[in-house]
């Protein structure tokens, strides 16, 4: 175990660097060999703005289609979030982002999704790398059963970081907003913390990694109004560095916290009673939730389907 962490110092005003997070900045370092393998048949992005962006894609469970033809741009230094019924693909689509959907057997995607240009579908691409790249903040706080500090160092460590370890981990807390309460017990363990602040210390583990991109899936939904409303504040402080995509059930949320907003709406039923996730509608959030385009979109906000 390293010594104990020093108190104080400069990691506030330190700046973000790329070298931080992987041996390189470069988006080529997601690829596991040439380009050539798989870009051939890709179409280049849309939007030059873009972070993400997704085209035609569709995702299977074994047979069944989870989501049909999805096509999105997530821009930028923006808060994104996904709503819509349950049941509807928002987690599911969340984690094509990251490639999460890798680790559910049988699951598996057709279409294209970018990130940063690069396509993060293809067999070329290293997810472990993505996922470096590409943060993730799930639904219920679950801190590791260990320090404070060590829960920050973790993603750190085992990615090879050569920097100073103490700085890196006061840094990451203060973006998380969580140094001043826990800057005198970080020996103690992260599950002694309330829930709000194991959430932060888990968006804290996170931003350790130096990721571009941060996926929240429903990051709120354990948490008392309180503990909600330090978690808002914290992404609206975020997004200046990092492009955030959250799924959230709150639609008061979605208006309070994001600037763009995807409705997502099952199609449907089939004679079975599956339905499958399409796209109903994307724009800036203050024009869905004031004057939508799809009557889909409009039944849902307004609480007549859902």
């Amino acid at each position: 175990m390293n010594p104990e962490p020093r108190v104080g110092g400069d990691a506030e005003t330190a700046p973000r660097t790329q070298s931080q997070s992987s041996p390189t900045g470069d988006v080529s370092a997601l690829k596991t060999s040439p380009a050539g393998d798989s870009a051939e048949a890709i179409a280049p992005p849309r939007s030059t703005d873009a972070v993400l962006e997704t085209h035609n894609l569709s995702v299977y469970y074994n047979t069944l289609l989870a989501l049909r033809e999805i096509t999105i741009a997530i821009p930028r230094n923006r808060i994104t979030a996904l709503i819509g019924p349950s049941g509807c693909g928002k987690s599911t689509l969340l984690r094509c982002f990251n490639r999460m959907n890798d680790l559910i057997p049988g699951a598996r995607s057709e279409g294209n999704l970018w990130f940063e240009g690069v396509d993060i579908a293809a067999s070329s691409t290293d997810p472990v790398t993505l996922r470096r790249r590409i943060g993730m903040v799930f639904q219920r706080p679950n801190p590791f059963p260990k320090t404070i500090y060590q829960n920050v160092a973790w993603g750190a460590r085992i990615n090879g970081y050569q920097g100073d370890m103490d700085e890196l981990v006061e840094r990451s807390l203060r973006r998380a907003a969580l140094w001043d309460e826990v800057k005198g017990k970080l020996r103690e363990s992260g599950l002694e913390l309330s829930g709000g602040q194991q959430q932060r210390l888990c968006i804290a583990r996170t931003l350790a990694v130096e990721p571009e991109v941060i996926l929240m899936d429903e990051p709120c939904s354990a948490l008392d109004p309180v503990s909600t409303a330090r978690v808002e504040d914290l992404m609206d402080d975020l997004k200046d560095e990092y492009t955030i995509v959250i799924v959230t059930h709150n639609m008061q949320q979605a208006r309070r916290v994001s600037d763009m907003t995807a409705c997502l709406m099952p199609d449907e039923a089939l004679a079975d009673g599956h339905r499958t996730g399409v796209l109903a509608e994307f724009s800036a959030t203050d024009r869905l939730f004031t004057n939508p385009k799809d009557p889909r979109t409009e039944a849902y906000i307004t609480g007549r389907i859902g």
